[in-house]
């Protein structure tokens, strides 16, 4: 029997909730407890971390519970609804830390709210995305729906992204504390009923088994696979680099950008941003694909996020009067940004079958299963070399934030420290794309040709 639309509406919007939450926790919480309490940035760098190199080795544990849950409801509702419920209550006590704790309490909530909350999502995100062989029998049927969930979170990754800071304060004027606390219990209320819906409308449909690989399988597989560990590199210091900028950004338009109204300037770069990552995914990449090779368009689309970059950084340093501006680097840099998602992914999946020919085993879900391992791990240190930017231009807000007040930070912001910020959010990630582009063109040997070629061998 196939999947009713009611059944992948409910199972989409359930991705719209989860990546709702994942992205006001992953975009903002460095911005609420450094900038907002005021928090040491170094010590939130090292907290975030920590946490997600603990988070990306708690998957395998998450996954072994699951396989070995038998319920009457099945064996993934009942961890996504526990896992739903206590994430949103983790991430509302998250984003409403007591007025009273100042100094090392805030550290100390910061660190255990944080890693419970990593913890909480793990417990839901790994059944909601194991749970559909149970539910889908085709091949065809199970792309489809995966498609369909991606978009979806896309889609909840794009909205937080986009109005987080504009609600944040139609919410609480200029009180970011009190904005953020009640967008935390907004986004809450919708991600537990948008999973809710998922749970009441999807059943299982048939009994699969949970493959889970330990940390150990997976760096197994990539010592024994040198293209895997090729794209696996390529991969860390793409989204490394990319991830720097946008845990930066913020503070790029708050104190250097500047104006009373900074946040709507933001909002609208974000919406820009968002809207160029999704038409080149969609449009860009199929069109690239007509005329080029997979690799040719992996050095194009490197070479337009670096030219970005470097527009980025000449244009801070003439007056930046109006937010359009920003939008010449931010379409190099945002198109690329769309078009490598879709290119690693296709690459990872070319060093299965090259693995297959090397070692004689297939290491589908290994390999697969890294791809999470490393986004999370340069995510975390992405956000930690933000977080010595900050600490080493001194950038946080230090006035007092009564809900009548309207202030321009940038301009009790040294240029000094405006220059760290720019150079850290521009250049580093210029350095990473680089070393990228230098690994893969020594090492990456797996061409259309070279690819096509492993296939008729396997058939053989």
């Amino acid at each position: 029997m196939r999947l009713t639309m009611k059944e992948k509406a409910s199972y989409g919007l359930g991705a719209v909730g989860k990546d709702m939450v994942y992205m006001l926790s992953a975009s903002y919480v460095l911005y609420y407890f450094q900038d907002v309490l005021g928090v040491s940035a170094f010590a939130m760098g090292v907290i975030l971390l920590v946490a997600r190199i603990f988070d990306a080795f708690n998957d395998p544990i998450m996954g072994v519970i699951v396989a070995k849950t038998n319920t009457k409801w099945g064996k993934f509702r009942p961890w996504l609804m526990i896992g739903t419920i206590t994430n949103a209550v983790i991430l509302v006590l998250m984003f409403s830390a007591p007025p009273k704790l100042d100094g090392k309490g805030l550290v100390a909530y910061a660190a255990v709210t944080y890693i419970l909350w990593g913890v909480t999502y793990t417990m839901m995100d790994i059944p909601y995305w194991s749970m559909i062989p149970a539910f889908t029998k085709s091949g065809k049927e199970r792309e489809g729906l995966t498609t369909l969930a991606r978009s979806c979170a896309g889609v909840g990754s794009a909205l937080v992204t986009i109005f987080t800071m504009k609600i944040v304060h139609a919410i609480g004027g200029n009180n970011e504390r009190l904005g953020f606390l009640w967008l935390s219990v907004i986004v809450a209320a919708l991600f537990m009923v948008f999973i809710a819906a998922t749970c009441f409308a999807v059943k299982e449909k048939s009994t699969v088994n949970v493959e889970s690989p330990s940390v150990g399988q997976m760096f197994k597989a990539l010592v024994s696979n040198d293209q895997a560990m090729v794209v696996v590199i390529a991969i860390v210091l793409i989204n490394t680099s990319i991830y720097v900028t946008s845990n930066l950004v913020i503070y790029f338009f708050k104190y250097d950008f500047g104006g009373t109204e900074w946040y709507n300037s933001y909002t609208l770069f974000n919406m820009f941003g968002g809207a160029i990552q999704i038409l080149a995914m969609m449009v860009a990449y199929p069109l690239l694909r007509k005329f080029f090779s997979n690799v040719k368009i992996f050095y194009i689309t490197l070479a337009s996020a670096i030219i970005g970059y470097v527009v980025l950084f000449a244009i801070a340093f003439i007056n930046m009067s109006s937010v359009y501006i920003l939008f010449i680097p931010g379409f190099f840099i945002f198109a690329a940004n769309g078009v490598l998602q879709v290119l690693t992914t296709v690459f990872l999946a070319n060093t299965v079958d090259y693995g297959e020919l090397k070692n004689g085993r297939r290491d589908e879900s290994v390999i697969f299963s890294m791809q999470t391992f490393v986004v999370k791990l340069a995510s975390g240190i992405a956000v930690f070399a933000a977080s010595i930017c900050l600490t080493l231009n001194h950038l946080s807000n230090e006035e007092t934030t009564e809900a009548e007040q309207v202030i321009d930070f940038a301009k009790d912001v040294s240029n000094s420290a405006k220059m760290g910020l720019r150079m850290t959010m521009t250049i580093l990630p210029v350095i990473g794309l680089f070393i990228a582009i230098v690994v893969f063109a020594k090492k990456f040997i797996l061409t259309e040709e070279k690819v096509q070629e492993i296939t008729e061998q396997l058939k053989k």
